[in-house]
């Protein structure tokens, strides 16, 4: 199938600005896309009319309030119940929780919630994919499924485990612990420094609980759903 390569060029853009650590600019832009700054510049005030995406003073691009909305609308039903939980894991455990999803062969993290409780935490920003079969909240949900031929061991050892653990797979020096929950093909996970002095079973036990009481909270809304339909 032909496909437009209009849109696909105005959707990295999105994805490039949107996930981007400082904003950047249409230079930036127009170098990550490989094309002229006419083009990039083009790209970028049709976004800023559709309001996907915003420009602050010095005009680097930065996510526009209806990306935000656009946002909430994915996976609704899991995202209003994982989201509180995992607000409240966060702020226990003093750790960055995340919700990860599959979206074909690639874990898309879907939410992602900071600790109140703590001034020193890591980010891990909503929209970063990574290969299903790679990093730990992608091998959760691998092993949250039936076992496959020629699975990683990792995730054999992940279903028997219960959670899955990974080191630097997904970012460098980083580490992941990571839950599966089955019925949502989804995952939840933490993440923190490689190395650092963190009781692994008693983080996974955490977020095993957590899990556990997002997929009950799944269980009550379906029937909600289902009559709202």
């Amino acid at each position: 199938m032909s496909t437009s390569q209009t849109l696909s060029r105005g959707l990295t853009a999105l994805e490039f600005i949107a996930l981007a650590e400082q904003p950047p600019s249409i230079d930036a832009v127009a170098t990550h896309l490989g094309v002229h700054r006419s083009i990039a510049y083009r790209m970028v005030r049709t976004l800023e009319d559709h309001h996907l995406i915003e420009r602050d003073p010095a005009g680097c691009c930065t996510p526009g309030v209806r990306l935000a909305a656009l946002g909430r609308s994915a996976r609704p039903t899991l995202q209003s119940v994982a989201t509180p939980a995992l607000a409240g894991l966060a702020d226990e455990m003093m750790l960055t929780c995340f919700l990860v999803i599959a979206d074909g062969n690639e874990a898309l993290t879907l939410e992602s919630l900071e600790p109140t409780t703590s001034q020193s935490h890591l980010t891990y920003r909503p929209g970063i994919r990574h290969p299903l079969d790679r990093g730990a909240p992608g091998l959760a949900i691998l092993a949250g499924r039936p076992q496959s031929d020629g699975e990683r061991s990792e995730v054999t050892e992940s279903r028997r485990r219960g959670w899955a653990h990974t080191t630097g797979e997904v970012v460098d020096g980083l580490a992941a612990i990571a839950v599966p929950i089955p019925a949502a093909d989804a995952s939840i996970a933490t993440v923190f420094l490689a190395g650092a002095a963190i009781d692994l079973d008693d983080i996974a036990r955490h977020l095993t609980l957590t899990a556990a009481a997002i997929a009950d909270g799944l269980r009550l809304a379906e029937p909600r759903t289902r009559t709202a339909s």
